[in-house]
């Protein structure tokens, strides 16, 4: 048996993320692993027994039945001749396709990553941003997933998320449709789309980005595989955005994940009275940085000097006026005609330097002169520009 095929057993017997399983691959490699847990005998329940407990010491002998049993019932060849035939492949540590970042989770690393779709992962994984978040989202929350998405793919950043209703599903549309590349990554096996309303989008990405997964073809979710396969995209991605997150949501697991590993945490904010905000503004009390859009995300994981653009409000003409002359401008009453003399008094400067001022002010469309007295010129206020950060 080659490192493939054992390795390909051993994620149908073992659990993603055992790190009882991973320290023991650490020390014997899949092959040695895979032949020592098949020639374990059941424990001996008798004073000194061994059996189990002797093949693998400080693991409990139930795990190490459980992985038995399922590694005798497995058949990696059919599994990787189902793979195949989906054309996809399994990816092991040691192949040049292999993200190595994944390294990064020591014994907690998987086994093996089923992949399908034509793209290389590792190329992908080294220039890729993780976006995720609450399923039942707000409106509000899917179109900000999608525009970030949207923003990333359009300067060559892939986007990676699990696949799930909400923020998941419109981080994946916001990235197809932008043409960009997108990362899918299951809790179940790559051939068995969940949820079943996103067979067909799940589909699209195998076609256009890649769909990942640690478990073999068939394999269904659990909730404890949702939430270790997490930690898969923390260390996949070199950043982990949330958008609309409740206290106890497992895109924080995620976030969290991400910040172990060193990589960077960012949230979106929403409003303070949505409990869908609420675990997003907790991280964003903590280390985690906030973003609004594509560019900040970049600033923060893309190379130096990918600055995101400076945000200000509206230049307004009287902005660009020396300051003496926009204290006159200042001066003058919203009504009425005033006269030279009442506006220097008002503005605490002589006449001369005021009407001087005053006729500047009239050469630039700001004030107009009604006999003896000045006024501002009546014009509409161009509409602001400050959402978008202004110009």
């Amino acid at each position: 048996m080659d490192e493939r095929l054992a390795r390909a057993t051993l994620s149908r017997a073992v659990e993603p993320g055992d790190e009882h399983a991973g320290r023991w691959l650490r020390r014997y490699g899949a092959i040695r692993f895979l032949s020592r847990l098949l020639d374990a005998k059941p424990a001996v329940h008798a004073p000194g027994g061994g059996g189990d407990a002797d093949a693998f010491p400080g693991t409990g002998a139930k795990r190490v039945a459980s992985w038995r049993l399922r590694a005798a019932d497995a058949d990696p060849a059919r599994d990787l001749a189902t793979i195949h035939d989906l054309g996809g492949r399994l990816l092991v540590p040691g192949d040049t396709e292999w993200p190595r970042q994944l390294d990064d989770l020591a014994d907690a690393r998987p086994l093996g990553l089923w992949v399908r779709g034509p793209a290389d992962l590792r190329t992908w994984a080294l220039r890729s941003v993780a976006l995720v978040g609450a399923r039942a989202c707000t409106p509000y929350g899917a179109h900000t997933a999608a525009d970030l998405a949207t923003g990333l793919a359009r300067q060559g950043w892939v986007v990676v998320s699990g696949g799930a209703y909400g923020i998941d599903g419109a981080a994946h549309r916001g990235a197809l449709a932008a043409g960009g590349a997108t990362v899918a990554v299951l809790a179940c096996g790559v051939d068995t789309p969940y949820p079943r309303g996103h067979a067909q989008l799940i589909g699209r990405i195998a076609e256009q980005g890649l769909v990942v997964g640690e478990l073999p073809p068939e394999s269904h979710p659990t909730p404890s595989r949702f939430i270790l396969r997490n930690r898969v995209i923390a260390a996949l991605t070199r950043g982990t955005v949330v958008i609309e997150a409740q206290h106890r949501s497992g895109s924080l697991v995620t976030a969290r994940a991400a910040a172990r590993l060193g990589r960077h945490t960012m949230g979106v904010p929403g409003p303070v009275t949505s409990a869908l905000s609420a675990g997003v503004h907790e991280l964003l009390r903590g280390d985690a940085a906030l973003v609004t859009d594509a560019d900040e995300i970049v600033e923060l994981v893309g190379d130096m000097g990918q600055l995101a653009p400076a945000r200000r409000g509206p230049v307004l003409p009287r902005d660009l006026l020396a300051p003496a002359t926009a204290h006159i401008l200042e001066a003058i009453p919203a009504r009425g005609p005033t006269p030279a003399t009442v506006v220097a008094r008002r503005a605490g400067t002589t006449p001369d330097d005021t009407l001087a001022k005053l006729y500047e002010l009239h050469s630039l469309g700001f004030v107009e002169r009604h006999g003896e007295g000045w006024q501002l010129t009546n014009t509409t206020t161009p509409a602001s520009n400050a959402r978008r950060g202004g110009t």
